[in-house]
């Protein structure tokens, strides 16, 4: 009942939109019709005399530019391109398990089953149509995906009349984390998402909405000259207001779909969807952390990790060590994962991870030299050792800059090379009197009555001055950006030239390539659907302060100055990326004295955690 009752809802939204549609064009026709009503009583004698001639005349003109300008409106929309996601396109032939689970699936749903299957490098399934002509051509005769499997009638010879069914579009990182009746659990409402969009009346107003959306698009692009300009005007300002009065609709209608979808699924692996979701929670969990702190430094590196799907197993399984509440989780590891429903798990995985830095990062589209993929048993020594000394590099060079000198140690003779001793004085914050702050506190005690004056405060009056005082420090701590203010003058500047520096790095990087060049038949993005005008499409995180690229050079020069005078190694935490290992162990407390150096000037947390690992700051250090 809940299945109908959800298409019904979806097919009466989508007729209101074609009844949009349809008033549309009424609205293009009228002056035609009534131009063909006035030169129709001229010719008859009908309306004649008076001043119907000029009526007839500025009437036909007008109907002429309404109908060349609704025609212009419809090429437009008929023309565009609707968005098509980044995706990893999967022949039968390199998953025949897995085609064969989606068909079995959709035979058990008794709904059409999905044209293809592709793979997108996030945690989240979905349907997509794909059956605009610019979209490529239609599925060969000869079926060798899903498409002909439930054995579509006809001939060769007959008009491609039926729409074609949608393409299946998988997380990669389901495959990977997911067992198989988990992963089918989890498809089972997508899956079951072909059958309303099957109904000729939803599939026309979704390529109603598409192409109007497509055609905002291409009204939004900058154009070339001033005629074109105007002439798109007019058209984008006819597509936004058809769109905005189909929005409602069409939102409704793909509720109506979802609700129909979901209900239809309800007798397919019912209790197993449920603790498939927790697992795709999880999966997301992990695959974000994965981005962002292991594959991130890697991409600025000039590296993409190759099996980062593969990575999040690894990431997931550390998690279930470490909390206890996903200490379940690593049992299931004994199953069958979904990967193994592909026939070569690894080429997918390193086509997934090229798009997923292409996406998140915008790296090339094609591995090149300055642009290699890294094994995760390389990834200490080609990404976290190089990061951390190209970093230290980078601050050091800034300080030459600057002109900060070399310390000189009447112990030690003036070794000239890059020590971390030297980036420790910089930082130093000058000291204080302490008669000032003798004077301060004085003045505190005063304010807030605690001075044996004879005269007290009240309870209420000393707490609003702490309160006040409170606020005052915080205000002095943060500045107007938002950001805690450094140290001291010389910090505040050193991170200044570490942005400018890095900036004309970036500038001067070569410029990203726009697509494949060609090459052997394998997995891959398919570059063809979309537009990499605009990588990243999805960046991970936003610009890095100068107060946390400080920090983070600080902490690499750290890391560098423990590796070459205290036996340190560099790591891979699949966790929290990067890490820094004293015998086989992670170190740890690292980042909040960096802080305290950095934001505060004060190098004694800093100076004790190496003393205690036995870091000599005075001695140089290797750099890229």
């Amino acid at each position: 009942m809940g299945v109908e009752v959800g298409a019904q809802n979806a097919r009466s939204r989508a007729l209101a939109v074609l009844r949009i549609r349809s008033r549309a064009l009424a609205v293009a026709l009228l002056p035609a019709a009534v131009a063909v009503v006035l030169l129709v009583g001229g010719s008859t004698g009908h309306i004649t005399g008076g001043s119907w001639p000029v009526t007839r005349l500025i009437v036909t003109v007008l109907a002429a530019l309404v109908l060349l300008a609704a025609a212009g409106i419809a090429l437009v929309v008929a023309r565009a391109r609707p968005a098509v996601s980044p995706t990893v396109p999967i022949a039968e032939a390199s998953a025949p398990d897995l085609y064969r689970l989606v068909r079995d699936l959709a035979d058990r749903l008794d709904v059409p089953p999905p044209s293809a299957i592709a793979l997108t490098p996030d945690c989240d399934s979905w349907l997509e149509d794909r059956t605009h002509p610019a979209h490529g051509p239609p599925p060969p005769e000869h079926r060798d995906e899903i498409a002909g499997a439930r054995g579509v009638g006809g001939g060769a010879g007959r008009p491609r009349r039926a729409p074609a069914a949608p393409v299946l579009v998988i997380g990669s990182p389901f495959l990977w984390w997911m067992r198989v009746g988990e992963l089918r659990a989890v498809l089972a409402p997508v899956v079951a998402g072909t059958g309303p969009s099957a109904h000729p009346d939803i599939a026309a107003a979704r390529r109603f909405v598409r192409g109007l959306d497509a055609a905002v698009a291409v009204t939004s692009e900058p154009a070339r000259g001033p005629l074109v300009r105007t002439v798109l005007a007019g058209v984008g300002w006819v597509t936004r207001l058809l769109l905005r009065s189909c929005r409602g609709h069409a939102a409704e209608m793909e509720r109506g779909v979802a609700a129909a979808a979901a209900e239809r699924a309800q007798a397919v692996d019912y209790g197993l969807r449920i603790v498939a979701q927790e697992q795709v929670g999880l999966a997301y969990a992990g695959w974000d952390r994965l981005l962002t702190r292991v594959a991130l430094p890697a991409w600025r590196m000039g590296r993409w990790p190759s099996r980062l799907d593969a990575g999040v197993v690894a990431a997931l399984t550390e998690l279930s060590r470490r909390d206890r509440l996903a200490e379940g989780f690593a049992s299931r590891l004994g199953e069958r994962p979904a990967c193994d429903l592909l026939e070569e798990p690894g080429s997918v995985d390193e086509a997934a991870s090229l798009l997923a830095a292409r996406l998140f990062h915008g790296g090339p589209a094609e591995p090149g030299p300055d642009w290699a993929p890294v094994d995760w048993q390389e990834y200490p020594d080609e990404v976290v050792d190089r990061t951390w000394r190209t970093e230290a590099a980078r601050l050091h060079r800034v300080l030459d800059a600057l002109g900060v000198r070399h310390p000189t140690d009447p112990t030690q003779p003036d070794q000239g090379g890059p020590t971390l001793a030297r980036v420790l004085d910089h930082l130093t914050a000058p000291a204080t009197p302490a008669a000032d702050d003798a004077d301060l506190s004085v003045d505190r005690r005063e304010a807030y009555g605690e001075r044996d004056t004879g005269v007290s405060l009240n309870e209420t009056e000393v707490e609003v001055a702490a309160e006040a005082e409170a606020e005052a420090e915080a205000e002095e701590e943060v500045g107007e950006d938002g950001e805690p203010v450094l140290g001291s003058e010389r910090t505040a500047a050193l991170a200044a030239g570490l942005s400018a520096e890095l900036a004309r790095e970036e500038a001067a990087a070569p410029a990203v390539a726009s697509g494949p060049t060609g090459g052997a038949e394998q997995p891959g993005p398919d570059w063809s659907f979309w537009d990499d005008g605009m990588l990243p499409l999805f960046p991970l995180q936003p610009p890095r302060s100068g107060r946390e690229l400080l920090a983070d050079h600080v902490t690499a020069m750290v890391c560098c100055a423990a590796m070459d005078t205290a036996g340190a190694a560099p790591g891979l935490d699949w966790l929290d990326g990067p890490a820094l290992l004293v015998d086989g162990v992670r170190a740890a407390d690292l980042g909040p004295r960096v802080l305290t150096l950095v934001e505060d000037g004060d190098p004694e947390p800093l100076r004790d955690w190496l003393r205690h690992l036995g870091v000599r700051p005075e001695k140089p250090v290797r750099l890229v």
